[in-house]
Order: C-alpha cells, then sequence, then structure tokens
C-alpha cells in the first residue's frame, strides 16, 4: 500500500473520530432532549461518513476496484438520520408541549399532531 493512501486513510479516521466525539460530547452534555438530538444526527452521521470514506480507500488501495458498500451504508444512513431525528422530536412534542402553546395551523387536517380531528372522525359509531 501507498504511503499517500495511508496517509489519507488515517486523516478521514482522524477527522472522523473528531465528528464521534463531538456528537457523543453534545449528547451527553446537552440539557434538553430536543438540544441532545441535534448533535448526534449531525455529527456522528459526518463522523460515520469519514469512516466509510475511509474503508472505500483502504480497499481501493488493497484490491485495485472500488467497493459499492459503502456508498450504499451512507445512502442509507443519510436518509434514515434525518427521519428518525423528525419521529424522535414529534414523540417530544407530543409528550411535553401543552395543547395551548402551540399555533393553529391551516388546512383540514394540518401538519401537527395536536390539530382538532375533522368532525366526521370524532363520531363514533354509538352516536348515530
Amino acid at each position: 500500500m501507498h504511503v499517500i493512501f495511508e496517509i489519507l486513510i488515517a486523516l478521514a479516521l482522524i477527522i472522523s473520530g473528531v465528528f464521534g466525539l463531538v456528537g457523543s460530547y453534545g449528547l451527553v452534555k446537552l440539557q434538553d432532549s430536543m438540544q441532545r438530538l441535534h448533535a448526534p444526527t449531525k455529527a456522528t452521521t459526518l463522523g460515520v461518513g469519514g469512516v466509510l470514506i475511509a474503508s472505500m480507500l483502504y480497499f481501493l488501495a488493497k484490491t485495485g476496484h472500488l467497493s459499492v458498500h459503502e456508498p450504499l451504508i451512507a445512502l442509507f444512513l443519510f436518509l434514515t438520520a434525518p427521519l428518525t431525528a423528525n419521529f424522535i422530536a414529534k414523540a417530544y412534542m407530543v409528550r411535553n408541549i401543552k395543547q395551548n402553546d402551540l399555533p393553529k395551523t391551516a388546512g383540514e387536517f394540518g401538519w401537527s399532531p395536536y390539530d382538532d380531528p375533522p368532525e366526521q372522525a370524532q363520531q363514533t359509531p354509538h352516536e348515530e
């Protein structure tokens, strides 16, 4: 393996380790669940991305071929991390924010889990 590949792999691992450390530190030190949500979803995603880049460089140097596994892992990670952050944030809102403190949304159904359901959905079969 060439020295240039070793240096690039080492740099990618060090940078990803720093991002992982910052994300973990933010998870421990931030006070509120919504604040804690930001650190791991951003920083550790970049940290895992750096490890995947290092893995791609390693297998490129070792075999001479690009690996397809790492970009697929990165794609899956970048697609699922925002979704899980959104679900965690909505769960926090449902548990901790009072109904009267939220602004009303437009539309028949709205976008918020706090919106009142339509009149038809409020009726039960026993009321008919």
